[in-house]
């Protein structure tokens, strides 16, 4: 019973709780790129607040209907991440995180047919935002990256791990997100490399299994053809 309840509350959500990590997810940009502009960083700063709401909301309700309530805590811990992190306001980095478990939630149902689709929009969405945090955390500290475009770059070639150097991240915040986003790059990779290997060997075994069905109905043939040959011919020699 509860866990059809569980089930339906999470379809009814599901829209809202995306819209309302993409609002998350544009009042963060906007509080990072609209430093200068208090009004703007105000509205951005109630839409923070009032998703995440929504996600503490979501997450109780959840856990109240979730059965077994113990096993279903331990398995959702990066829910409860979400619920969590943006209450520490002083680590801005917080929210970085926070973004990146939101675009996370709901990688883990993710069809192996649509893993081109999952991979260029998972690659997106992570370069955008770990570009936005290490700019809040680098562009008042008097390195190299400076603005937007530099942090684009800068996150392009560090979730590559190729590394020119131009642009490096010179405080904790900035080097903790390098990391992440390293460690990020070679997670994806190993990822949409594993799912193309499953998916050759399942094509290849289906072929194998059609190939085997075609030769076993040919023999089949065979044998009625035959059997079909040996009745003509004791029939012709009664």
């Amino acid at each position: 019973m509860y866990g059809e309840r569980l089930a339906r509350w999470e379809r009814a959500v599901e829209w809202p709780l995306t819209i309302a990590a993409v609002a998350f997810l544009g009042a963060y940009a906007a509080q990072i790129l609209a430093r200068s502009h208090g009004a703007i960083q105000g509205i951005a700063e109630v839409v923070l607040w009032v998703t995440w709401a929504a996600f503490v909301v979501d997450y109780l309700v959840r856990l109240t209907l979730a059965v077994p309530r113990g096993r279903w805590f331990v398995r959702h811990l990066l829910d409860l991440a979400i619920v969590l992190l943006p209450v520490f306001r002083p680590l801005r980095l917080m929210r970085f995180l926070t973004v990146i478990a939101l675009i996370q939630r709901n990688t883990g149902a993710m069809l192996r047919g649509k893993v081109v689709i999952y991979t260029v929009g998972a690659t997106v969405l992570t370069v955008v935002v770990s570009a936005l945090a290490v700019l809040d955390a680098e562009q008042s500290a008097g390195g190299t990256i400076t603005s937007l475009g530099d942090a684009l770059w800068w996150a392009v070639v560090t979730i590559t791990t190729v590394g020119y150097g131009d642009f490096t991240p010179i405080t904790v915040q900035g080097r903790v997100i390098a990391v992440g986003l390293m460690v990020g790059g070679i997670a994806l990779i190993g990822v949409v490399t594993a799912t193309l290997a499953s998916w050759i060997v399942e094509k290849v075994s289906l072929e194998n299994r059609s190939s085997a069905a075609a030769t076993s109905a040919q023999v089949d043939a065979l044998r009625d053809e035959i059997a079909e040959l040996r009745r003509s011919l004791d029939a012709r020699s009664s």
